[in-house]
């Protein structure tokens, strides 16, 4: 159509494939009646997980000082809280006023970047990644430059790779820990040989650590913060994953470090945090409670927790299986399945997430969506309750029985 509206340039390398395609064929199938096990997204909420009960009556109780407009950063008490944890997580030097509150970690993300880069500027993404990363960085017109996370190394970051890839025109580092999509933790030596990375070569380090105390076993989370003080960390983390409450929209980025050095760049997070006025108010009441009260998520993850047990039979299914295997998850809320050698050059993660879900009625995101060079993985959440993983697990070896 020669008159057609196309959508803007930018677009051509951003890609959510966790939302996309295959998503919204899902949609259509449930539209002419067929019931879809969705596995595509970390949502809590959807499957039976409830926000704290504090939570929900704090933001009720202060409703009527939610109608104004906040500070472009945030109400006072959800800042304040948010000090007060990373203080007593070994984070000093910090105050209400290198805290920002955004509509979710996302908009946060985006926010941190545009105030950040200049086209052209390098960012070190990790692969696989959370693909709203790397959209983020191309849309805010820089490069995302991708180190490799591999599978044989238990999905931990290479450091000499990470070095070897600065260049003239790089500014950040991006570290998800624990991570999405693979469920890696990163050990402090790794954490610290990033940071001492980042420290020598004057890069910002942005640590994505929304599953922060979601960890299995002997699992350790390690705050990024605590081991950088001679450079400028970032650290995101919100109010979704840890306290089920994905539709409050609450995320809140901290900058620490070498305050002195990042005056130019939090003042510009505050001009692009004023010009969209604030975030989402009632929201923000629920913060220093949260982060103040009871921390139930460890009681599900530990052995006999929900979260827990569900993902222990995703490990046991992935064990017994014939045609799958995967390094288990150490934290974080999904699981990277790998797809048999026998499948590679006839069986791909495109096709397999897509006829998984026209033949089975089970939704995969292809583990190439999370910008890997590699396409035999996919990724599920581990929120449904056992039962319902074990008939996912039963459809998933019924399909690549016929491959096999």
């Amino acid at each position: 159509m020669d008159n057609a509206i196309l959508c803007s340039s930018t677009l051509h390398d951003v890609k959510y494939e966790i939302r996309g395609q295959l998503a919204n064929r899902a949609i259509e199938l449930e539209k002419r009646g067929y019931e879809i096990t969705s596995l595509n997204i970390g949502n809590p909420g959807l499957f039976g997980f409830r926000t704290p009960e504090t939570m929900r009556l704090a933001m009720i109780e202060n409703l009527a000082l939610a109608e104004p407009y906040c500070h472009q950063k945030g109400i006072f008490p959800a800042r304040e809280a948010v000090v007060m944890q990373q203080q007593e997580r070994g984070i000093s030097g910090i105050s209400a006023e290198e805290v920002f509150i955004g509509n979710g970690v996302s908009e946060l993300i985006d926010l941190t970047l545009r105030a950040l880069l200049n086209p052209g500027d390098e960012v070190l993404v990790p692969s696989p990644d959370y693909p709203l990363w790397s959209a983020a960085v191309s849309l805010n017109g820089g490069v995302a430059r991708y180190y490799d996370c591999a599978p044989e190394r238990n999905f931990i970051p290479d450091l000499a790779q990470i070095e070897s890839m600065i260049g003239p025109q790089t500014r950040a580092i991006v570290i998800i820990n624990p991570n999405n999509p693979t469920g890696a933790v990163y050990d402090r030596d790794v954490l610290a040989g990033i940071a001492d990375i980042a420290e020598r070569h004057g890069l910002v380090l942005m640590a994505d650590e929304i599953y922060d105390q979601m960890v299995y076993d002997d699992a350790e989370f390690v705050p990024m913060a605590t081991l950088m003080t001679n450079g400028v960390c970032l650290t995101f983390s919100g109010l979704s994953k840890i306290y089920r409450a994905c539709g409050y929209r609450v995320g809140w980025c901290v900058f620490s470090g070498d305050l002195e050095r990042a005056q130019s760049y939090i003042h510009g997070m505050e001009l692009l945090s004023a010009l969209r006025l604030c975030a989402n108010v009632p929201g923000q009441w629920a913060v220093q409670t949260a982060l103040g009260g009871y921390q139930s998520v460890a009681e599900l993850v530990r052995p006999g927790g929900r979260l827990y047990e569900q993902r222990q039979v995703i490990v046991d299914r992935v064990a017994e299986s014939p045609y799958l295997s995967m390094h288990a998850p150490r934290g974080a809320m999904y699981a990277f399945v790998k797809l048999d050698e026998r499948f590679a050059g006839r069986l791909n993660d495109q096709d397999f997430a897509l006829e998984l879900l026209e033949n089975m009625h089970v939704l995969v995101a292809p583990g190439s969506s999370f910008n890997t060079p590699y396409n035999d993985h996919f990724r599920i959440t581990t929120l449904p309750n056992n039962e319902t993983m074990h008939k996912v697990f039963d459809r998933v070896d019924s399909l690549l029985e016929q491959h096999a």
